[in-house]
């Protein structure tokens, strides 16, 4: 066995999956074979669900069937609910509320006792726990505005659905779309730092509450989520500023500092699914006229292009452009990384039954570097 260590598990190979593939070297993404732009173009993110959790695209009444399934499993405890209340009342982080709520959701499954082996019904609970992702979230946001939570309306669509328990109202057409390609796009994307979380936690045999539970605590962190809401900060800082978009970029990279949304650990060309929500603030900015996020956005990454960082590897990445989406959909920006967890689930489920199907449990070495021999003395001679 190889003594080498690979710092971060870089490049090392640890698991085999027919899930989601990344190819960062020409800017592709799959979805079980499935290109992303065909996905987040052409297929709801209930087919993309379908298809992570079965294996293959749904026919009209298997889509039909497992979209009122998934809509059957909305409403959340009442206990829930004000243990989310308490939450928001006492000024807790979004991800940090997501993160117990989930938790807390295992005591009212009506499956507890079904073991992990039992691949049938995780899944099913794993359906409820994204089914019920958005009513949490939603409830939280409405009792930080001093608003009642929206119950949920099972004749609508997982996007538009968790839009409207957000606002009060259906959304538009627009932007259900858009929040539905925005959920895709976020839905998988290979063995990263979260997914592999809720792999290791699946591989003990624990159970998918709290493989979920995991992979939105390692979510939660600045080096994974929450670039798409440092880019938003970005974007407000520029705007408060005295200074255009190009202007306030090379002040900051000639300070040091970086510019946010540009680089990705296995992208070295532009992101292919920060293409797709380009062209989406693009037509959000029109419908509304308000084209302020997505000129400072496009000024920004021409100018870094022309400084030859695309040339260098380091281009926009997802979440360059989608907090400007959000943002046009009246999305808080603590809000952001929940929401990436709320597509994410989906994925982290998926990757943890696939990795149950043949387990084995993850127990990687560590290289020791403390004392030798170290001699004892008892207590009272110290």
């Amino acid at each position: 066995m190889s003594d080498e260590l690979k710092r971060g598990l870089e490049g090392v190979l640890v698991a085999e999956s027919a899930l989601s593939h990344v190819d960062g070297e020409i800017g592709k993404l799959v979805y079980r074979g499935y290109d992303i732009e065909d996905l987040a173009r052409g297929a709801s993110y209930e087919e993309v669900l379908y298809l992570l959790w079965n294996g293959e695209l749904p026919s009209r009444a298997e889509l039909d069937e497992f979209a009122d399934n998934l809509a059957a499993e909305r409403a959340v405890d009442d206990d829930v609910l004000d243990a989310v209340t308490m939450m928001a009342d006492a000024g807790e982080s979004p991800m940090a509320a997501l993160r117990t709520a989930t938790s807390m959701l295992s005591a009212y499954e009506p499956e507890a006792d079904a073991e992990p082996e039992d691949l049938d019904a995780t899944l099913r609970k794993g359906r409820r726990i994204t089914a019920k992702i958005p009513t949490v979230l939603a409830a939280f946001e409405r009792v930080r505005q001093g608003e009642e939570p929206v119950e949920p309306d099972p004749e609508l669509s997982h996007a538009g659905n968790f839009l409207y328990m957000l606002t009060g109202a259906e959304p538009d057409d627009v932007s259900e779309e858009t929040f539905d390609m925005a959920l895709t796009l976020h839905a998988d994307h290979g063995l990263n730092a979260s997914t592999f979380t809720s792999i290791v936690i699946g591989s003990t045999m624990a159970d998918i509450y709290s493989c979920v539970t995991g992979g939105i605590g390692a979510l939660s962190g600045s080096l994974h989520g929450g670039a798409n809401q440092d880019v938003m900060e970005m974007l407000h800082e520029v705007d408060a500023s005295d200074k255009d978009p190009v202007q306030w970029a090379k002040d900051t990279r000639e300070a040091g500092g970086r510019i946010p949304g540009f680089g990705h650990r296995v992208y070295k060309v532009k992101d292919p699914r920060a293409k797709i929500l380009e062209e989406k603030l693009r037509d959000l900015s029109e419908s509304s006229g308000d084209t302020k996020w997505l000129d400072y956005t496009t000024a920004i990454e021409e100018y870094l292009t022309d400084e030859g960082l695309v040339e260098k590897g380091i281009a926009p990445n997802v979440d360059f452009y989608s907090g400007s989406v959000y943002d046009h959909l009246g999305i808080p920006m603590d809000m952001y990384t929940p929401i990436f967890a709320m597509s994410r689930a989906g994925g982290w489920i998926a990757h943890t039954m696939e990795y149950q199907e043949d387990n084995r449990l993850i127990r990687p070495r560590a290289r020791y570097t403390g004392p030798e021999n170290a001699e004892f003395v008892p207590i009272d001679e110290r």
